[in-house]
């Protein structure tokens, strides 16, 4: 006696409803994530910064020694890093995911680059004794970071990255001795005008 078989093949049991429901979702999530903004950069951390960097002019511009006045400004600078990070955390709820996110990294590979060129030129100008030049170069690098670094962010950023460039330019017609007014009228004056418009345009 042969062997019956089927006429036709069962089929596969096809995905089940909530399974195919969390992947519409996750997918849902992804595309979101990847085209939203980071919007949790803080107005009240820009302005304090703002507030830190006046007080650093102010202690630089007392320093006569190039030595000094480097150590003023590279402290500033990691008490800018500081407050930065800080204000961040604390607008986004002290939660990391936000960094992380897909908006968050492109936020932070877009304005990193700049900033870590000017750091890293700051070693060779000041070993060459060309200390004067440093403010237009800060502000020029600086500048171009919030603007690629906005580009995924608020948009009040590229604005005020925009100022910080054409500051940085009109300082290089400017005399060197100027270089304290020209940084803190950008890394003073512009974070607290920006930073008080993106916290009430933005919150926190």
């Amino acid at each position: 006696m042969g062997t019956v078989h089927p006429i036709r093949q069962p089929r596969e049991e096809p995905q089940s409803l909530h399974a195919h429901a969390a992947e519409n979702l996750r997918f849902i999530r992804d595309t979101m994530e990847r085209a939203s903004s980071f919007t949790a950069v803080s107005g009240r951390g820009i302005a304090l910064v703002g507030l830190t960097a006046i007080v650093a002019s102010f202690i630089a511009w007392t320093r006569t020694a190039p030595h000094e006045w480097m150590a003023v400004w590279i402290g500033e600078a990691v008490l800018a890093m500081a407050i930065g990070v800080g204000s961040i955390l604390w607008k986004s709820r002290s939660s990391l995911h936000l960094l992380v996110s897909a908006p968050g990294r492109k936020f932070v590979l877009s304005l990193a680059p700049p900033l870590v060129a000017g750091a890293l030129l700051t070693v060779p100008v000041y070993r060459d004794g060309s200390v004067g030049v440093l403010p237009a170069g800060w502000l020029l690098l600086y500048g171009a970071g919030v603007i690629t670094g906005g580009a995924y962010s608020v948009k009040t950023l590229p604005l005020m990255g925009v100022c910080f460039m054409i500051l940085g330019a009109l300082f290089l017609l400017a005399p060197p001795a100027w270089g304290d007014y020209f940084m803190a009228a950008g890394f003073g004056g512009l974070h607290i005008i920006f930073g008080l418009l993106i916290a009430r345009r933005h919150g926190g």
